[in-house]
């Protein structure tokens, strides 16, 4: 199962598919499995010249991919909550906090990077990356908390959880489609916001005060708003890549792929929320 985040993922790579001429191309419109056959002309997780999902106990299911995303999701929540306790921010320790906060932050990229290039998932890659990123969120929700708006972490939760079970009942209602021109349209999307944010820090860094005007006001909030819409269907494309896993019999291992995906939006997800929340409570 492909990592399906614009961002990090190699578009059209299948991970471990073989050679694209090992396949033998089905007519749009029969199913492997109860999966109609529409969005791909082969069994992209077939092993060798076999076009049929494992029936062997080797495939991937729904229930792998819930644990591995558990595992990980809870290493970001857990060494969120140690930093957060053990890092303080007050002005005497500030300084350090945020120093190791950014040094955990870089890490975290750097081990998301690794993961993202490799053919094959590793766990310990994942989780090294989950606890990092966790250090970076603990460190940062502790400083808004406390500085700008006191409560806002819960809310940005919260909105988290809304926004991933209402992507979820809408993919399940199929209100959205995940075809290749949606995917096209994220990633043009993605690219352009991440350009833009690129152009921020850059303004930001070199003297032009408050870069584009991202962090304040009505123009951070429709900004913050792009991001969270953007997040939402990032989510939607890596429940359809839990779909086709199971549906085509990815092997096993394709779960912690999942929890990578899901974990890299969900925590972008908050990150968003929680721009907008902390814009909204510190501009009233």
């Amino acid at each position: 199962m492909r990592t399906s985040n614009p961002i990090f993922s190699r578009w059209g790579a299948a991970r471990g598919a073989g050679p694209a001429d090992a396949h033998t191309r089905r007519p749009v419109g029969t199913t492997v499995g109860s999966r109609p056959t529409d969005d791909y002309a082969t069994n992209p997780y077939a092993p060798g010249a076999d076009t049929s999902p494992r029936t062997d106990g080797t495939a991937v299911t729904i229930d792998d991919v819930i644990v591995r995303t558990a595992t990980t999701l809870g290493t970001v929540a857990l060494t969120a909550v140690l930093s957060w306790l053990l890092l303080p921010v007050d002005e005497a320790n500030l300084g350090r906090s945020y120093g190791i906060a950014l040094g955990a932050a870089l890490v975290a990229f750097v081990l998301s990077m690794v993961q993202a290039f490799r053919r094959t998932p590793s766990p310990g890659l994942i989780l090294g990356y989950a606890a990092f990123e966790g250090v970076f969120l603990g460190v940062l929700s502790s400083t808004i908390s406390t500085y700008v708006a006191p409560g806002v972490v819960v809310q940005a939760v919260l909105g988290t959880f809304a926004v991933s079970a209402g992507v979820l009942v809408a993919y399940r209602m199929r209100w959205i489609r995940v075809t290749q021109r949606f995917t096209g349209f994220v990633a043009a999307a993605a690219t352009g916001f991440l350009l833009l944010l690129v152009a921020d820090l850059l303004f930001s860094a070199f003297g032009a005060g408050n870069g584009l005007g991202f962090h304040s006001g009505g123009l951070g909030i429709l900004f913050g708003v792009i991001g969270i819409l953007l997040g939402a269907a990032f989510l939607a494309m890596d429940f359809k890549q839990v779909e086709d896993a199971v549906a085509y019999g990815a092997p096993r291992e394709e779960a912690w792929l999942a929890a990578f995906g899901l974990t890299l939006t969900l925590v972008w997800i908050y990150l968003e929320v929680l721009r907008v929340l902390t814009i909204f409570n510190s501009d009233n």
